[in-house]
């Protein structure tokens, strides 16, 4: 297989990233997008006061109310998208030493 193929030299632009403490979260659905697909859910998390959207097929997020959160997004037009499966908890080094 033919590999390393570039289409032009237009740059990623890196995506953003975000920690702070989860103050709420609000969960919709189950969603169905078309047959075959799992169950989609919605949650609008809000972290310092910014309001976060973010789509999985877990039925109960790794955090909770509370918990300092860390995990990547992209801005668009509808809001900010959190990244499937890099929502997670911030560990803090100073609390294991």
């Amino acid at each position: 297989m033919a590999g390393g193929f570039q289409r032009g030299n237009r740059r990623r632009t890196p995506k953003l990233e975000a920690r702070g403490e989860l103050q709420s979260v609000e969960r919709e659905g189950p969603f169905k997008e078309w047959l075959g697909m799992p169950d989609l859910y919605r949650y609008q998390l809000v972290v310092d006061g910014v309001d976060y959207s973010y789509q999985t097929e877990d039925t109960e997020l790794p955090v909770a109310v509370g918990d300092r959160v860390v995990f990547r997004y992209k801005e668009t037009k509808a809001g900010n998208w959190v990244d499937r499966n890099s929502l997670g908890k911030a560990l803090n080094p100073a609390d294991y030493q």
